[in-house]
């Protein structure tokens, strides 16, 4: 099933979304609410309403306002072997992002004054649904997957004191998209390693194309990661790297105006738009 978080006629609701009717049946509660007993043992939401045509609401973001937005990178060969990169890497690499950075399906990705080289960057994005983690096999507490794109400021990777100043990269407000729904894991086969095709179009035109089953570090040792350093819980956030054909390997960075479209196959299509170019702040 495909579980949105929209708003209608101003109520905020999560919600059961039949992509062939086009429409979105309200359920009671939240995530926090249904998400443990789904993740866990099947049982689906209560349905609250009728059928609300999608072109009616406005999607919010698939999470709840206490959730730990995570990432991890290095996690397609393609993308380091463009980089550079001659040997698989021991560990992939974590970082956190803000709630203030995220935006939902159709809003605007904001183009920071402190960045020219805004990139994009498609990823398949675990839920979780359980209330507690299980260390060793951690995809058994993922409620199921949504899209991201996580969006970078590229120019940000080599402060004047060296090394990597990922908070610039990855922190700026309303910068990265998520969703537009999440996608229960039974729906894409049910394992711990989904083989989906991701891919980024940038105003129509093809950027990045690749498969899940090509990640470097399964999900699982993607989150058992996450859990080695912090716990994780209902409504929480794993981004799970990207792959190659982003703007840095060949200069082609987001400019204002720009339509992105991240596509995970079997979840759907997270569509924005690139705002103008702020001013520095004086």
């Amino acid at each position: 099933m495909k579980l949105a978080h929209v708003s209608h006629e101003g109520r905020r609701r999560w919600g059961l979304v039949d992509t062939e009717s086009g429409t979105v049946t309200p359920v009671v509660g939240t995530i926090e609410d249904w998400g443990p007993a789904l993740t866990l043992d099947g049982t689906e939401p209560t349905l609250d309403g009728a059928a609300i045509p999608l072109a009616e609401v406005t999607f919010l973001l698939p999470i709840v306002p206490t959730s730990t937005i995570v990432g991890v990178g290095m996690n397609y060969w393609s993308h380091l072997r463009k980089l550079g990169v001659t040997e698989r890497p021991p560990s992939t690499i974590g970082y956190l992002k803000p709630r203030t950075a995220m935006v939902a399906h159709e809003e605007q990705i904001t183009y920071s004054a402190l960045t020219e080289q805004l990139d994009f960057e498609v990823e398949l994005v675990a839920i979780i649904g359980a209330p507690e983690v299980p260390f060793g096999h951690p995809t058994d507490a993922v409620l199921g997957y949504t899209v991201g794109n996580d969006v970078s400021a590229r120019d940000a990777a080599a402060p004047p004191f060296g090394g990597l100043d990922l908070f610039t990269i990855k922190a700026l407000d309303r910068s990265t998209p998520l969703g537009p729904w999440i996608t229960t894991k039974d729906e894409l086969g049910g394992g711990p390693q989904p083989d989906l095709e991701i891919s980024l179009r940038v105003n129509g035109e093809g950027r990045q194309l690749d498969r899940t089953s090509n990640m470097l570090f399964t999900i699982d040792e993607c989150i058992q990661y996450v859990l080695e350093r912090m716990s994780l819980t209902t409504g929480d956030v794993v981004f799970t790297g990207t792959t190659d054909g982003v703007g840095m390997e060949d200069g082609r960075f987001l400019q204002p105006g720009d339509l992105v479209e991240a596509e995970v196959s079997g979840i759907g299509v997270l569509r924005n738009t690139v705002g103008s170019h702020q001013p520095r702040r004086q």
